[in-house]
């Protein structure tokens, strides 16, 4: 996969009105901005993966228009939401439906019509797409065919909200949708609880309350996690709790129970993170040696202490039996 390359290209495209505060959109400066983003070179035979607006229609890029209103084909995760987004800015394209249910299929459409030399965009109903939404299949099938594929980038659910969470943290994992299931949703948690990154989760509204307690029953109260609540959308809501404290605030109003979420669980301290890890390896000696045995191990390989490693294997084999 090639980046864009900004470049003189001879086929321009107007990009439909754009006002901001203190700025016109005939003003000489941002006429520039548009004149030189219709300048690069936007290749045939690509595939362009477009993020769009999460909720706010003020946050498509510049780069994103021109692109849209250049290509041959929108591929999209629901025509009539993309149609609908299409025609706030006044575009009206050839709609491919690309949902998880059709991807391969789709791929191959996709395939045959970039290789006949178009351009065509990829887009899901909100945010990039491929995280956490549709067309990751695509891309890998695109790339695999020996087709380019470029990224528009623009918003992001996750990195939205950790940019105003305010959980200090060099590194974070994207975890996504939780599975469904009580049982698979605790075995997913119970593998985190070691995790030192902040935890990025994506929750729909009828499972949120469920989903906190899920959180609350694996990793305990005293983590911090923050709600994020129909980011860039007119109730927009940011709140920052323990998660001991977080089902009394989602219980305090009604409205809470509304929107998409993303959730950022704080990492794990480097001790709990240890001895996490140490749990890890304690349970695979476990597999295979005696108690006593398995923790002296565990204390050589991992440095943790020994009497606490057997005490913590006594545990593990009560619990599994």
């Amino acid at each position: 996969m090639q980046p864009a390359t900004p470049s003189p290209s001879v086929e321009t495209t107007s990009v439909p009105p754009v006002v901001t505060a203190g700025a016109r959109a005939d003003s000489p400066s941002f006429q520039s901005a548009i004149d030189e983003t219709a300048r690069q070179v936007y290749p045939l035979a690509t595939l362009y993966v477009v993020a769009t607006p999460i909720g706010n229609i003020g946050d498509i890029t510049l780069r994103a228009l021109h692109l849209l209103a250049l290509a041959d084909a929108v591929a999209c995760e629901d025509t009539r939401n993309t149609g609908q987004l299409l025609a706030r800015y006044g575009l009206r394209k050839e709609l491919i439906a690309a949902h998880q249910h059709n991807e391969r299929e789709a791929a191959q459409r996709l395939i045959e019509r970039l290789r006949a030399g178009q351009r065509i965009a990829l887009a899901s109903d909100a945010g990039t797409p491929a995280v956490s939404d549709p067309g990751a299949r695509i891309v890998d099938a695109v790339i695999a065919a020996g087709l380019r594929v470029m990224p528009l980038p623009g918003p992001s659910a996750a990195v939205a909200a950790l940019s105003v969470g305010g959980l200090v943290n060099d590194g974070f994992r994207f975890i996504g949708f939780l599975p469904a299931r009580a049982q698979q949703r605790s075995e997913a948690l119970r593998g985190l609880q070691g995790a030192a990154e902040t935890l990025v989760f994506y929750e729909a509204p009828h499972r949120i309350a469920e989903t906190v307690g899920a959180l609350q029953a694996a990793f305990g109260g005293e983590r911090r996690i923050v709600f994020a609540r129909e980011l860039s959308k007119l109730f927009e809501e940011i709140h920052r709790c323990t998660l001991a404290d977080a089902p009394a605030w989602l219980a305090a109003d009604a409205n809470r129970h509304r929107g998409e979420f993303v959730l950022l669980l704080e990492g794990a301290p480097p001790a709990a993170a240890d001895m996490a890890e140490a749990g890890r390896v304690l349970a695979i000696l476990l597999e295979e040696c005696p108690v006593r045995q398995a923790a002296t191990l565990a204390a050589r390989i991992t440095g943790q202490k020994k009497n606490a490693l057997y005490d913590l294997a006594l545990r593990m084999k009560d619990a599994a039996q």
